[in-house]
């Protein structure tokens, strides 16, 4: 049986409400967000891709509207726009998805604005790393900082650099994919998931994690991981994190490692941003602030950043954990969407397919 919805009665919260809907390759979260950040209803519906962007829509539009309701809210009137984070790359301007990894079938999409059309409210699109960035910048770990850096560690190492209620998109849609900043230019540094070689997130990532794990078992480590990867099970990151709190040598080793990486990566952002805080969030930060591991990993990589930076970013630059988890992503796309209502952002252009159509 799918989860319920979380709803909170929305007589408390300041009116105009704007919702948040939070595109990704599995799941859909949909928030609405009232204009001071806090969440009166949040749900998730499955993503389910493979069905086309057309059915993708279609049923964002029904969360969207099914939101709406639960909340006895009236389109227009009490709520004024929807916010959309979406992965992948993309034309942020013109509203369009372009060759989205996890998404195939969705290639060259006028996403914005055929969710526009469906819930016939406007639409503010962004790129859901950026989306989430803003979520801590305007209700998070950052919301008392000027400027943030927010890194997503997981799979990959996603970023949104947020100044002011600046959103660094850039000007090909591509600003803050500092996942993929050179930090090794070896000829023989590990490839990373775009193609290239020594990207921070070929080291600071958890698959970045598994690989190092992996090839030192290979030359011979000794670790409890050892004997699981010789009985054929699969090394993950919350395998490595189990060992690691066991006092496995090779997965505090590893970790510590992964931890110097993104402490050069963040040196090199900190030197061409200088922001008022870094913010560490997603799947890969062990257990964040509640837990020593987490406490340790952060420790180390304020230690590289220490070592390497500037001595005046060293010691006024914040390095926090991320504070709302998975509701990043929807309270940044309906605080977006809060942007555009009250002119702070500049509204996209109607996308090329959509003028083909009028």
């Amino acid at each position: 049986m799918p989860p319920k919805p979380y709803v909170r009665d929305p007589s408390a919260g300041k009116k105009p409400f704007y919702v948040g809907v939070d595109l990704g390759g599995t799941n859909i979260k949909v928030g609405v967000v009232d204009s001071n950040a806090k969440v009166f209803y949040r749900h998730s519906i499955p993503t389910e891709h493979d069905r086309g962007p057309d059915n993708g829509v279609e049923r964002m539009a029904r969360a969207v509207h099914d939101a709406i309701a639960a909340l006895q809210l009236k389109p227009k009137r009490d709520v004024t726009r929807v916010g959309l984070g979406s992965p992948c790359t993309m034309d942020i301007p013109h509203g369009m998805l372009l060759e989205p990894v996890n998404l195939p079938t969705w290639r060259q999409f006028p996403l914005r604005d055929r969710l526009s059309e469906e819930c016939g409210l406007p639409v503010a699109f962004e790129n859901d790393a950026n989306a989430a960035a803003y979520g801590e910048k305007w209700a998070g770990a950052g919301r008392k900082a000027h400027s943030i850096v927010l890194l997503t560690l997981g799979t990959g190492v996603g970023c949104g650099i947020i100044i002011g209620d600046l959103i660094l998109d850039g000007e090909h849609s591509h600003g803050g994919e500092s996942g993929h900043i050179l930090v090794n230019p070896a000829d023989d540094a590990p490839r990373c998931g775009c193609g290239k070689t020594g990207c921070l997130e070929a080291y600071g990532s958890a698959t970045g994690l598994i690989r190092h794990v992996v090839e030192r078992i290979e030359r011979g480590a000794d670790s409890v991981l050892a004997q699981r990867h010789r009985a054929g099970a699969k090394i993950d990151g919350l395998a490595i994190a189990e060992a690691a709190e066991g006092g496995d040598a090779l997965a505090l080793s590893a970790i510590e490692e992964t931890a110097r990486w993104l402490g050069i990566g963040i040196v090199t952002l900190m030197h061409t941003i200088d922001p008022t805080m870094v913010i560490l969030g997603g799947a890969m930060t062990f257990g964040g602030a509640r837990h020593q591991l987490g406490r340790s990993f952060l420790e180390r990589i304020s230690a590289e950043v220490q070592r390497r930076a500037f001595p005046t970013l060293a010691k006024k630059t914040l390095i926090r954990f991320a504070q709302l988890g998975g509701d990043a992503g929807f309270i940044g796309a309906a605080g977006i969407a809060r942007l555009e209502h009250l002119h702070l952002r500049p509204e996209g252009l109607p996308s090329p397919k959509s003028r083909r159509r009028s």
